[in-house]
C-alpha cells in the first residue's frame, strides 16, 4: 500500500475521521502554533510489526499537500521501542492537527498485525494457515483485514458476497444437502455474474458440521471446505481423521474458542486453517508518538 494510491473509499474514511476530530478547527494549533514549516517523524513506543503507516501519512497529506515523507520502516516489518518510523517535513499546524488521527491508524493497525504475528509464530513449523474472520469494525474492514497480512496472517472472506458460508442457522432450512442445493441453484441464475462480478460456477461454499454425520453428508454434496467449530483438539483430530478418509483434497477449518495457549495444539490436529476473530475485534493497540522539532 502506497500513500499515493490509496484508493477513494479509504480516502473518504480518513476525511470522516479527521472532520469527526478537527470540527471547525483545531482551536490549541491555531491559537498557539505559528503557521511555519517544522520537522516531525513517529516513534515506536513498543514493539510489533508496522501496518498503516501509509494511511497515517496520507492523514497528513491530505491537511498539507505539500508534505514531504522519508519512510524508514515499512508495512509488514518489525519495529522495536524507541524506532523512528517515518520522517515528516511540512506545516506546522497541519501535522499537529492530523497528529493524533494518524497516530490512532498507525497504533490500531500495527497492532493487528502484531498480534497477528504472534500467532503465526505460535505454530510455526505446521502447514496451517491463520485466518481472518468478519469480526471487523465498521468501515475498517479492509484496513483491518489489510495488517491481518501485514502480520502474516491471510485473508477469509471479505463480504457475504466472494463466498458461501453455510453454519447451523442456514440449516435451518431443512438439512446441509437442502441448503448446498439451493445456494448452487441460487449461482446458476442468469444474473448471478452481473450481480457479483463472477460466475456462479466459481463460487466457493463452505459448511459448518459438527459431528461426523454432517461431515459425510456435505462431502457427499460435493463441498470442498468444511468449518470445524467450537472443537475441542481431540474433537477436532476425529474430524480430520474421517474428513481425510473422505475424501483427501478438502480443506479444513477450525475456529472457536482459539487464543495463544490453544492455536498450537488446534494446529497439530492437521487442520488446514485457524480462523480467529480477536485478531481484529481484540488486538491491543501499538504505541507511537509524534516527535517534532523546528
Amino acid at each position: 500500500m502506497d500513500s499515493n494510491a490509496i484508493d477513494e473509499v479509504i480516502l473518504r474514511q480518513i476525511e470522516v475521521a479527521l472532520m469527526e476530530d478537527i470540527g471547525p478547527g483545531d482551536i490549541t494549533s491555531l491559537a498557539t502554533i505559528e503557521d511555519k514549516p517544522v520537522k516531525a517523524r513517529i516513534v515506536a513506543k513498543s514493539d510489533g510489526y508496522l501496518a498503516g503507516l501509509p494511511v497515517a501519512s496520507a492523514v497528513l497529506q491530505i491537511l498539507d499537500k505539500e508534505l514531504k515523507i522519508n519512510t524508514i520502516k515499512h508495512d509488514g516489518e518489525s519495529f522495536t521501542a524507541g524506532d523512528t518510523i517515518v520522517e515528516y517535513e511540512g506545516n506546522a499546524r497541519a501535522i499537529l492537527t492530523g497528529e493524533r488521527t494518524a497516530l490512532n491508524y498507525l497504533g490500531h493497525l500495527s497492532g493487528i498485525a502484531t498480534l497477528v504475528s504472534k500467532f503465526v509464530e505460535k505454530i510455526k513449523g505446521t502447514e496451517t494457515v491463520i485466518l481472518d474472520t468478519r469480526k471487523t469494525t465498521p468501515g475498517l474492514r479492509y484496513l483491518e483485514k489489510y495488517a491481518v497480512t501485514c502480520g502474516g496472517g491471510v485473508n477469509h472472506r471479505f463480504g457475504l458476497y466472494d463466498m458461501v458460508l453455510i453454519k447451523d442457522n442456514h440449516i435451518a432450512c431443512g438439512s446441509i444437502t437442502v441448503a448446498v442445493k439451493r445456494v448452487r441453484d441460487f449461482a446458476a441464475k442468469d444474473d448471478f455474474e452481473r450481480n457479483y462480478g463472477y460466475p456462479g460456477d466459481k463460487l466457493n461454499i463452505e459448511v459448518e458440521v459438527e459431528t461426523e454425520e454432517q461431515l459425510a453428508e456435505a462431502v457427499a454434496c460435493g463441498v470442498k471446505r468444511l468449518l470445524l467449530d467450537n472443537r475441542s483438539p481431540e474433537q477436532l483430530r476425529a474430524l480430520v481423521t474421517k474428513a481425510r478418509s473422505l475424501a483427501d483434497d478438502l480443506l479444513l477449518e477450525a475456529s472457536g474458542n482459539v487464543n495463544l495457549e490453544t492455536v498450537r495444539a488446534i494446529a497439530e490436529t492437521g487442520v488446514d486453517f485457524v480462523s480467529i476473530g480477536l485478531l481484529t475485534h481484540s488486538a491491543p493497540s501499538s504505541d507511537f508518538s509524534m516527535k517534532i522539532s523546528s
